[in-house]
């Protein structure tokens, strides 16, 4: 225990880098620095999924990350089940896209 101890001891002691300023950054700001990495991000994510010592799992979350972002997310398919939530948007779109029908009757109305 005691040479565990002393290991430690020897260890580099990491202090915490003063920060510029202590005001918030907007949303904006930080949406501005997380871009400014992008070239840095794509780069490990492909060094990942391109790494044999990387675990299958973390070579698809890699591969996927990189595909997303450059092609979008795959379109997800809706299933109409039992909760009717595909008609309830259906008709959100008739109300909304098509207030009135043409025979003068409001979309809202009950079917």
């Amino acid at each position: 225990m005691s040479e565990e101890i002393c290991a430690r001891d020897n260890d580099p002691v990491r202090l915490p880098v003063a920060r510029k300023s202590s005001r918030a950054r907007t949303p904006t700001e930080i949406r501005t620095l997380a871009r400014s990495h992008t070239r840095t991000a794509i780069k490990v994510l492909v060094g990942v999924m391109r790494s044999d010592d990387a675990t299958p799992a973390a070579r698809v979350s890699a591969a996927n990350a990189i595909l997303d972002r450059g092609w979008g997310k795959a379109a997800q398919t809706m299933e109409n089940g039992e909760d009717g939530v595909l008609q309830l948007i259906h008709r959100i779109e008739r109300i909304i896209v098509h207030p009135i029908q043409s025979d003068g009757e409001d979309a809202g109305a009950s079917d």
